[in-house]
């Protein structure tokens, strides 16, 4: 059973965690398990926007494979809930450290709760090209990742909406998923000789011209329609979003962020980590797509562990600190 968060504001307030989890997926539930485990005290806090929540199932994920999104996160909180994982179905208005180093996070429950560290599992925000009928059939019909749909799209004709220099590269990667592919230049740059002497080698057809919208056939994608009328017929179109870092209501840490960039195009924005998962600001981890935008569900759990690892260090070491601190007494001898 999930433990959920409640209680005046004042027992909010008094009470402190060894750690606030904001972000209930993959790496947040993750990593609010290990801590659990490790016998911290936990509150995630997760406001129920999982990014694949669209997606009729996950894959690539060892044990798990094909498991629909939503029966994934039931386990994934079952197990956190049996270790003792608090949870406050909620979103962070605002997040401080407070004058006596305790982090603050306002909710827009209306509570503030107190931890001495904070891992952000915030995920980020998919971007999407501005073409009617896209956003729609997102994660469903209009893909981005083949590692994730292309075994299920496999020999299906497949479209790809280019937006950048990354497109090339999409449709020579889908290629390796189906033989049927169109990339759409669209608002990219044309492909110069090299990149249309690529792309024929792997028996990708150009369409060029701007996309007006996506045709559907009855409740179905059918083809993508260029602005002078011209139709293709797709049973699946690639887009390339860009990937922002979901960082509502934490401008007040003052995280690093920083742009990545894929083949020359900027794909978004995340949280600069080192390898542990610490960030710029002293006591805050991050972890799954908020740091390592390109990461699929895996990836993100493991990385959720390994900075729950490190903050248990960081707990351990203060608190190491501190006794050592008080047995030596005022002066720092401790004599008599």
């Amino acid at each position: 059973m999930t433990h959920t968060h409640t209680g005046t504001h004042a027992d909010a307030r008094a009470r402190v965690y060894d750690a606030v989890v904001v972000g209930g997926g993959a790496a947040g539930l993750n990593a609010a398990l290990t801590l659990a485990r490790a016998r911290r005290t936990v509150l995630l806090i997760d406001a129920g926007r999982q990014r694949n929540a669209p997606a009729h199932s996950m894959h690539n994920y060892l044990g798990h494979e094909g498991i629909a999104p939503t029966d994934f996160l039931a386990i994934a909180r079952r197990e956190a809930a049996d270790f003792g994982t608090h949870t406050a179905e909620a979103s962070v208005v605002a997040a401080k450290r407070g004058a006596d180093g305790i982090f603050e996070a306002a909710l827009d429950t209306g509570a503030v709760v107190r931890a001495r560290r904070l891992l952000l599992a915030t995920g980020l925000v998919d971007e999407l090209p501005d073409v009617p009928g896209v956003a729609e059939r997102w994660a469903t019909e209009v893909l981005h990742c083949p590692y994730c749909h292309g075994w299920e799209v496999r020999d299906r004709a497949i479209g790809v909406l280019a937006t950048g220099p990354v497109g090339v590269e999409q449709a020579l990667l889908w290629s390796q998923w189906s033989a049927d592919i169109t990339l759409f230049t669209h608002t990219a740059p044309l492909p110069d000789d090299l990149a249309r002497a690529r792309l024929a080698a792997r028996d990708v057809r150009v369409v060029e011209g701007r996309v007006s919208h996506l045709d559907a056939d009855g409740d179905r994608l059918g083809g993508v329609v260029l602005a002078d009328g011209r139709r293709t017929d797709v049973d699946r179109l690639v887009v390339a979003p860009r990937f922002t870092a979901r960082l509502g209501g934490l401008d007040g840490l003052g995280l690093e962020t920083a742009e990545l960039r894929l083949f020359g195009q900027v794909a978004g924005t995340h949280v600069v980590t080192d390898p542990q998962g610490a960030t710029s600001v002293a006591g805050v981890y991050a972890a799954g797509n908020v740091t390592s935008l390109t990461e699929t569900a895996i990836g993100s759990a493991a990385a959720g562990l390994k900075a729950a690892a490190a903050l248990n260090l960081d707990l351990i070491t203060e608190d190491t600190r501190r006794t050592m601190a008080a047995a030596a007494g005022p002066a720092g001898g401790g004599g008599v």
